[in-house]
């Protein structure tokens, strides 16, 4: 793991930066899981033309953006507004 803190909150100020972190929390589970760069060039070409892996990394991210919204109390909206 990195040695350098790069999480350093789950708040963040809007739905679009809270979407863009569920993405980059999702691609460092990636590296943290197969830190090889050359590894993960070799296997890229393979599962972006998978339909079940793409479907799997959005649910993935949609998992991450969940978690992030709750922490945000859902980028504090009253309760009962849309």
């Amino acid at each position: 793991m990195s040695a350098e803190p790069w999480l350093t909150s789950l708040l963040t100020a809007t739905a679009q930066a809270g979407y863009e972190l569920a993405i980059k929390l999702s691609r460092m589970a990636v590296k943290i899981t197969q830190p090889s760069d050359d590894v993960r060039r070799v296997l890229r070409p393979i599962y972006e033309k998978d339909v079940a892996a793409l479907i799997a990394s959005s649910h993935v991210v949609a998992v991450q953006f969940a978690i992030i919204a709750a922490a945000t109390d859902y980028w504090q909206c009253p309760k009962g507004s849309t």
